[in-house]
């Protein structure tokens, strides 16, 4: 049973906080090194200095940027710069972007979520996650006792759940309204009428809840109330740390976009750069679309059109340093099937990103695990131009662009119960933080 309950959500002071954009930001995971400098610099009280601080060489286990978060949320709380909601709150948000040419808002639901195992199937990841990331979080709950941004959850809606919250808030001005660093037209309402809680509760008993983004953050979650539990003589089920903050979105939003996560590779063997278009031959069928200095701009627009336009044949992209061309990879019949029958499920088998993970990245260029897991040799881009550009500027080796998995899918496969290779979504846009925190020591 899903447990949904509303909060004292903690959020920057209007009196003394005007713009929220100067101080929002999106998740610590898609921010660039560039970007952490340039949230530091854009206002003293930016949350990135709570989500993703500055690491120096002096750093020590009682010094560290955890320990400086920590120091920060508790004088920005002293200052009230950060101030608590005086009631409990469901908070309804909604979020305008663009997409493909068109204007498009999602709703969602800001609320505490009553953690529980994956084994138990009410809370189901859908990707697997990097140890190292949960533990860098972990370190940094323990020292500031609070979620700073929500996991993003979805779940099936066909009664229209968060319908209600909107009725709720009918008419009424948002409490919050600005527009964010990458220019996403942000809302949110205070619902505080109790009997509107108690229905949205109870509605949402029987739902199961997709984590899209955040399993780390949840993962860490799990690991914090059980350190709380063995700490706390006191601890029982009406601690805050039995509970953690997501926003809820509905799987049949309209708002509910996928983008891909294209992989670009550093370090690769020059051999292997070499020898890749040649073996994958043996698996492929290959599609070369060749360009000079001047035409590589219509060759890309070419390349990325001829992609999409395959997107049911497991259609991979290739863009190979030093290369004049672009390559697209479209897979022969029964080839996963073949070689990986007695090793994946058919649902995985037919992943692009499983695809290229299995078959490109571990069987063609011969990768284990621990090179697969290296966040320093491949990085991950939601824009097709940007994961070329990093080629083409020799900053990286190979880059390879895929098509977007389909929410269909991502249904499909937590519905058997089965894990998603890493980063096989990049669920858009983003949930926004620093709108809603959540304090865990009161």
């Amino acid at each position: 049973m899903a447990r949904i309950i509303p909060l004292k959500g903690v959020f920057y002071n209007p009196d003394k906080i005007h713009n929220l954009g100067d101080v929002t930001i999106p998740p610590y995971d898609v921010i660039s090194k560039q970007e952490q400098l340039d949230f530091h610099n854009r206002h003293p009280y930016n949350i990135i200095r709570l989500t993703l601080g500055k690491q120096a060489e002096n750093d020590t286990n009682k010094n560290n940027w955890h320990t400086k978060a920590a120091g920060f949320f508790n004088d920005w709380l002293s200052k009230n710069i950060l101030v608590r909601d005086n009631s409990p709150s469901l908070y309804l948000t909604s979020v305008e972007f663009s997409s493909e040419n068109k204007m498009i808002t999602r709703y969602g639901l800001i609320a505490l979520v009553g953690l529980e195992p994956f084994s138990k199937g009410i809370v189901i990841p859908h990707e697997k996650t990097f140890s190292k990331v949960t533990a860098e979080r972990f370190e940094l709950i323990k020292n500031c006792h609070a979620n700073f941004s929500p996991i993003f959850g979805i779940y099936s809606d066909q009664n229209d759940i968060l319908g209600s919250l909107k009725n709720a808030a009918g008419a009424k001005a948002p409490n919050m309204e600005f527009i964010d660093s990458h220019g996403l037209k942000h809302k949110l309402w205070r619902i505080i009428d109790t009997s509107v809680h108690s229905h949205i509760t109870d509605a949402m008993k029987e739902k199961k809840l997709l984590i899209a983004d955040g399993h780390h953050r949840y993962e860490t979650a799990l690991k914090y109330k059980k350190w709380m539990s063995e700490i706390k003589p006191d601890f029982n089920a009406d601690h805050p740390a039995n509970y953690v903050m997501m926003y809820l979105s509905s799987m049949e939003d309209p708002g509910l976009i996928i983008l891909p996560a294209h992989r670009v590779l550093k370090e690769v063997q020059d051999s292997d750069l070499t020898t890749f278009i040649q073996k994958a031959e043996n698996y492929f069928k290959i599609t070369t679309i060749p360009f000079d200095k001047k035409s590589m701009e219509n060759a890309r627009v070419q390349f990325i059109s001829a992609l999409r336009s395959n997107s049911s044949k497991n259609t991979i992209g290739v863009f190979i340093k030093n290369r004049q061309e672009f390559y697209l990879l479209t897979l022969k019949p029964q080839i996963m099937k073949q070689m990986f029958s007695k090793e994946i499920p058919a649902s995985l088998r037919n992943l692009d990103v499983t695809v290229l993970t299995r078959l490109i990245l571990m069987e063609i260029l011969g990768f284990d695990q621990s090179r697969l897991d290296d966040v320093k040799l491949i990085t991950y881009s939601s824009c097709e131009k940007q994961a070329i550009k990093e080629v083409a500027s020799g900053r990286c080796d190979i880059s390879f662009i895929l098509n977007p998995t389909k929410i269909e899918q991502v249904r499909d496969i937590t519905k058997q119960g089965l894990i998603m290779p890493r980063k096989s979504t990049y669920f858009y846009p983003k949930v926004i933080t620093g709108q809603i925190i959540n304090n865990l020591t009161t």
